[in-house]
């Protein structure tokens, strides 16, 4: 059996990573994924926003920690990590009552897909990370 998701969209913070007590390190951030359409029906524009919680570990998370900013375009591919008492994803209640999703995903891999410049208020990748999906996989430094 296998499977995978790759999504596209922004980072909704900067990144937080930690070290487990083994060593190795794990990076969590947050990715606002958006659709747009207009309803066949009333012509009136729609827009649908879901949010994904990414977890990125080892060598990958050092790098999502150190490039990645609130803001920064980004490719994640990897697997849905399910509620372990559901098997589905996690619900939760939010302040005005009403239920909402987390989709939570385990990271395989991710491509940076802003430039220099669209990156959020802390500058970003240096040079050397622009484009990292346009280089061959042995160019790639994780």
């Amino acid at each position: 059996m296998y499977q995978k998701i790759t999504i596209a969209g922004n980072l909704g913070g900067d990144p937080e990573m930690r070290y487990m007590p083994d060593g190795s390190a794990v990076t969590n951030f947050s990715v606002a994924t958006n659709r747009r359409w207009t309803d066949a029906r009333t012509g009136q524009p729609q827009e649908e926003t879901i949010w994904f919680r990414v977890s990125v570990w080892g060598k990958r998370a050092e790098v999502a920690n150190q490039y990645l900013t609130k803001g920064s375009k980004v490719l994640v591919e990897g697997r849905l990590r399910p509620d372990p008492a559901t098997g589905a994803p996690r619900l939760w209640t939010r302040q005005d009552g009403t239920v909402a999703a987390s989709y939570e995903i385990t990271a395989d891999n991710f491509v940076f897909l802003s430039t220099k410049g669209e990156q959020g208020e802390h500058g970003g990748m240096d040079e050397g990370y622009q484009g990292a999906a346009a280089h061959e996989e042995d160019d790639i430094p994780f």
